[in-house]
């Protein structure tokens, strides 16, 4: 485990309530949170229907983007959650939605805003943003509260939840069997340390003004370099939001779930 975390130590997961609300698609999602120290990470998570503690189940982490960050463990079920729960009895597996606190980042980055677009980058930095730093140490405690499936952790986000999927795979480039970056963008350089161990699907809108395309192709093409494989997939007349045609496509967690360590 990355050291700066393991001096973070004193930790506590409240865990997830038994309690369920309708969040507008359907009562399938379980309230949870996770502290350490003086910083909380809510999450919401989709248990498989009647689980079986002595079977193993895969995990996904799902990162939103910036709209949804916050503190009422609800709004990151905007986008993305509604897949999940229509397929729920398909692929039985725990699916976990965190939610980035209020005015913090998943990934680090710095934003340059020029009269003509904005400039990311994204530095190497031994310390993570506090909310992907919860994450990271809440997948191990996902592991000790259900019976979760090691060779089968999955990561898939969109926009901020994009570049959060490239961060957090690069911190962990052990764990994910499978990740999904949809219009993120992330540190190219990095991209060696994970490329041939876990297999990625990125997606784009080539007419993104938010986020620019030209960051999924240069992850994509790092991948490659070193020696990855990965899937891009570019949308010629999509723009920010082609996370609703990625969520569209029909091979999309076929494709994940079909990958294991």
């Amino acid at each position: 485990m990355n050291k700066c975390l393991l001096s973070a130590a004193l930790l506590c997961n409240i865990g997830a309530s038994a309690q369920t609300e309708n969040a507008g698609i359907g009562t399938y999602f379980s309230y949870g949170s996770f502290a350490q120290k003086s910083d909380t990470l809510n999450y919401r998570i989709i248990k498989p229907e009647d689980w079986d503690v002595s079977q193993k189940y895969p995990l996904v982490i799902f990162l939103h983007g910036s709209g949804e960050r916050g503190g009422d463990n609800e709004a990151q079920l905007t986008h993305g959650a509604d897949l999940f729960a229509a397929n729920r009895n398909k692929v039985p597996a725990f699916v976990v939605f965190p939610q980035c606190m209020a005015g913090d980042y998943w990934a680090v980055e710095n934003v340059e805003q020029l009269a003509n677009g904005r400039i990311f980058t994204f530095p190497e930095r031994e310390k993570m943003n506090t909310s992907l730093g919860l994450v990271y140490l809440l997948i191990d405690s996902l592991q000790s509260l259900y019976p979760v499936d090691a060779s089968r952790i999955y990561v898939m986000g969109m926009s901020m939840g994009g570049k959060g999927t490239y961060e957090l795979v690069s911190r962990r480039p052990d764990t994910f069997a499978a990740a999904i970056a949809i219009c993120g963008g992330g540190n190219e350089a990095a991209a060696a340390k994970y490329a041939t161990k876990t297999p990625f699907w990125v997606f784009h809108g080539e007419q993104d003004d938010v986020v620019p395309p030209a960051l999924s192709v240069a992850m994509a093409r790092a991948l490659a370099k070193a020696g990855g494989n990965p899937k891009l997939t570019l949308y010629p007349d999509a723009n920010h939001n082609s996370w609703d045609r990625a969520f569209s496509e029909p091979d999309l967690l076929n494709w994940l779930y079909s990958h294991s360590k």
